[in-house]
């Protein structure tokens, strides 16, 4: 039977692709994730959350920044989508051409970007930390010219990820961001001594480079080479699917400027605080949303061009439904468990016990906003692969508004909580807009179960959450405090525990992905040597 006469076969052979796609991706990001908590306690053992952390911090941001406005934004909205149409066999040869086109103008774009960041140091310095004294400012402006090169290095290395991403090819990208903190862990303890801060942002430079070259052998039969033709029909699409975003990045970009500036006006603490909650909120986001929404770009890109939109809303349809069902037991169980898991993760060497608390309270803020970050990713890459990238633009622009008026709002009642609340109202506001307008464009999903999905697990999810607030206080007596191994255990049994009750009352309810999760799990078991 043909694609044509049977519209439901194309997403039904997209459901195995998709999760062993998710499966690569989320593999990856584990090993990323848990060496970037290794990266976060390394930090936290030799530096603490002082000031100077903050300035680094601010400073780090930047290339990240660049990235994002140059490239990271262009990877999922622009690059992948009109990549994809030349993937075919019998298009590989124009696939190379219009590679290398890009490529090409990308890495002109970036180095001329690099020699700005270097000349502007100290400018960018200010700007970024108006609150920080002039000895903090001179550390961002330090920290920022060793790491400006990376803002190429970056560059470069998303593209290519944008290219494997087309080719289907996800194991050496969804590997790449693991070695990149690699940098961080093994430049500090080598380098610390004598450059004391700034073996970070060395750090830095070397992870980005070992970032750039893992993903090589994934290209060994790529075509790419140096060609400017500012008239290939691929760069002239990208730059129009692109210019959307790219407003829409520069505003994002304005808010993690005023959001740092306004951070260093409450403490100098106060970033490095809201950092360090931050790499914990990101934790789940990038194990479970980002993998499956990278994962599910290319399908969806190629549904919406064959105009296949029954086999578009179903993988879209799974695509939220897994992203629900393991980022809500993530989000509760973070919420009850953040003191313990701050404890575990930074509390050592110069991480103090008030810089747990505050640490946990920031965290205690973000989660609302990861909850609604999580099913913002799968709705924008919806847009993307339908080559629309204004209406994603437009709803970030809101949203930033949204983040400004909170804000300024509660600034100077709650200081620090204020912005990382701001944040988290920023985040709803997008995913409830997003879902508001999808709905109006393709009409709702249909009998794919988002929502009952959604309320079971919600329901799961908080007796979850409940269940290890209540069993914490007798876990610590039992199990005793005062050492790494202890919080280890304390963290394990407890984290297990809430699994347990989770995955319980999922098969009590019916949640059909809990058997897709585990059928996941035992085939990557199988496969293991």
């Amino acid at each position: 039977m043909t694609q044509a006469t049977d519209p439901a076969r194309p997403a039904d052979q997209a459901v195995p692709s998709l999760a062993r796609s998710a499966t690569i991706l989320s593999l990856g990001n584990v090993a990323s994730r848990v060496l970037g908590l290794v990266r976060e306690t390394v930090i936290a053992d030799y530096f603490g959350a002082t000031g100077a952390v903050s300035a680094f911090r601010l400073a780090a941001r930047v290339p990240t920044m660049l990235y994002d406005l140059l490239v990271g934004g262009m990877l999922s909205a622009a690059l992948v989508p009109v990549l994809s149409d030349y993937t075919r066999l019998d298009r590989r040869e124009e696939l190379w051409q219009a590679a290398s086109v890009a490529l090409s103008f990308v890495a002109v774009i970036l180095a001329a970007v690099v020699l700005a960041v270097e000349l502007l140091a100290e400018p960018l310095a200010y700007l970024l930390g108006t609150g920080l004294t002039p000895e903090l400012q001179a550390v961002t402006a330090g920290s920022l010219r060793i790491v400006a090169p990376t803002v190429f290095i970056f560059g470069c290395a998303g593209f290519l990820t944008a290219l494997l991403y087309a080719l289907n090819r996800f194991t050496f990208p969804a590997f790449s961001a693991a070695v990149f903190n690699l940098g961080i862990v093994v430049a500090v303890p080598l380098l610390a001594g004598r450059l004391d801060i700034y073996s970070l942002s060395v750090g830095i430079l070397g992870g980005s480079l070992a970032q750039l070259l893992i993903q090589l052998p994934g290209l060994r039969d790529a075509h790419l080479r140096l060609r400017w033709d500012l008239q290939h029909p691929a760069l002239r699409r990208i730059g129009r699917l692109y210019l959307p975003v790219a407003v829409g990045l520069v505003v994002g970009q304005l808010q993690v400027i005023i959001d740092g500036n306004l951070a260093t006006r409450t403490g100098e603490q106060s970033v490095a605080w809201m950092q360090n909650a931050t790499t914990l909120r990101e934790l789940p986001l990038g194990l479970v949303s980002v993998a499956i929404s990278l994962a599910a770009l290319p399908m969806l890109s190629r549904f919406a061009g064959d105009a296949d939109w029954e086999g578009y809303k179903r993988t879209l349809a799974r695509t939220l439904r897994l992203v629900l069902v393991l980022t809500l037991p993530a989000a509760f169980g973070l919420f009850a468990l953040a003191g313990p898991v701050v404890q575990l993760i930074f509390e050592h060497g110069e991480f103090t016990p008030f810089d747990t608390l505050w640490t946990s309270r920031a965290l205690w803020g973000y989660i609302p906003g990861l909850i609604f970050a999580a099913v913002d990713w799968p709705l924008n890459y919806a847009y993307y692969a339908r080559q629309n990238t204004r209406t994603p633009t437009l709803v970030g622009i809101a949203g930033v508004g949204v983040y400004l008026v909170v804000a300024l709002t509660l600034l100077r009642p709650l200081g620090m909580i204020g912005l990382v609340l701001a944040d988290s109202a920023k985040h709803t506001f997008h995913a409830v807009a997003m879902l508001a307008l999808l709905r109006r464009d393709i009409g709702n999903l249909g009998r794919q179960r988002v929502v009952s999905t959604a309320l079971k697990s919600l329901v799961a999810a908080a007796v979850m959450g409940g269940v290890i607030w209540r069993a914490l206080p007798p876990l610590n007596r039992w199990l005793g405090t005062g050492t790494f191994w202890h919080e280890l255990l304390l963290v394990s049994v407890a984290g297990g525990l809430g699994a347990v009750v989770y995955a319980g009352l999922l098969a009590l309810l019916r949640v059909d992905e809990l058997w897709l999760v585990r059928d996941l799990v035992a085939r990557r078991r199988g496969a293991s040597p």
